[in-house]
């Protein structure tokens, strides 16, 4: 398809909303005040915003609003009646996406772009690989309605924590002895082929051995989680009072009060807590453990939304599929630092491939910018 002018500008895109139960309510949820700017919405000061998104996936998609020319000669739409979505405004003009992205993922954004206002834990996930992804799709399209992968990427503009991946071995030695609950729950075998085992067995050794003692866990029955939590709450709230408790053991008090007798609640003690300072980074692979805990984020990953969770919801819970699923490496997880238009909070820009951008402030600017990674194609081309 030729190229026409007006594919060559910058296209205003109004955006979706999606109102989880653990977004933060109403103007103090920063995803609330976006979307109010970007769509001209009023926000309801007792409901949650938890993810703005912006791309082409079908649960929450981006819409092409036509406008006329501006004065500096660049066409932004700025009009208030929502046009075609951004994914069949892409397939009308495939050239957009330039020729190396159009060869590699078809036509359409091989990305979602999403801010993230998080009131309180989301639920222990993973996101499938590209394989399991389509069989999960194949077998259960109504719960997993994509067959891509989704690798994420989560960068904090607030203070953020989250749990992601296993803790090494010698700290769950450590959890096991300091927390006998969980040897209650598992039961001492399970509990003993931890203690009992060494870096020096091998790494799939203690894969395997870690593999069985999680998924004890997370099959436990639901009067036993119950209890576990009951005399685990008791026993570090009479603690407090002669020793200060860890970061680990406040964060798991608070999600009991958040999700009480959840088995999620317990599973806290097996993964790295992490806080992110603004500006800090954390990547998530495909099948690694993780749950993001409180804060505000912009998110980027594949342009999908599959997720297979196994605690702290109230949603579709797949233990099996979870526990087989992931790849129990243990240690932290990577974390580090990290247009011609008038444009404020709120606004949302398309830019076509190829388009040469400028951009001039008089003030502070904070802008937030998704795309391809150069360096993939350097690599494969």
């Amino acid at each position: 398809m030729d190229s026409t002018p007006s594919q060559k500008n910058l296209l205003r895109l109004r955006c979706s909303v999606q109102n989880y139960d653990w977004g933060l309510k109403g103007h103090d949820s920063r995803v609330a005040r976006l979307y109010a700017r970007n769509s001209g919405s009023e926000t309801r000061p007792d409901y949650p915003y938890a993810e703005l998104w912006m791309g082409t996936h079908e649960s929450g998609p981006s819409f092409v609003v036509h406008a006329p020319r501006a004065s500096n000669g660049v066409s932004v739409d700025v009009d208030d009646d929502v046009g075609v979505s951004l994914k069949k405004w892409i397939s009308e003009n495939p050239n957009v996406l330039g020729d190396k992205v159009l060869h590699n993922w078809g036509c359409d954004l091989p990305f979602l772009f999403k801010v993230l206002s998080v009131a309180k834990a989301l639920s222990i996930q993973a996101h499938p690989n590209k394989e399991l992804a389509r069989a999960l799709h194949k077998a259960r399209p109504d719960v997993y309605k994509d067959d891509n992968h989704k690798p994420e990427m989560a960068l904090a503009i607030t203070e953020f924590e989250a749990l992601c991946g296993f803790i090494s071995l010698e700290e769950l030695k450590g959890v096991l002895c300091n927390v006998p609950e969980i040897v209650e729950l598992v039961g001492g075998a399970y509990a003993n082929q931890i203690l009992h085992i060494n870096e020096q067995d091998g790494e799939e050794k203690v894969k395997s051995v870690l593999r069985s003692i999680f998924t004890q866990l997370m099959s436990a029955s639901k009067e036993m989680i119950t209890k576990v939590l009951s005399n685990i709450k008791s026993r570090l709230q009479i603690e407090s009072q002669v020793r200060k408790l860890t970061d680990k053991e406040l964060l798991v008090l608070r999600l009991e009060k958040q999700y009480p007798a959840d088995v999620g609640v317990i599973s806290a003690f097996f993964f790295n807590y992490v806080k992110l300072n603004p500006g800090e980074a954390l990547y998530l692979g495909a099948d690694e453990p993780h749950a993001y805990v409180s804060g505000e984020c912009i998110e980027c990953m594949a342009t999908s939304d599959n997720v297979v969770r196994a605690g702290l919801t109230p949603k579709h819970r797949d233990v099996k599929t979870l526990c087989s699923m992931l790849t129990y490496k243990q240690g932290i997880m990577h974390a580090g630092s990290s247009k011609g238009e008038v444009v404020t909070e709120g606004d949302v820009l398309f830019a076509p491939a190829n388009t040469e951008i400028s951009i001039e402030s008089e003030s502070e600017l904070q802008l937030y910018r998704a795309g391809v990674n150069d360096r993939l194609f350097q690599a494969s081309f």
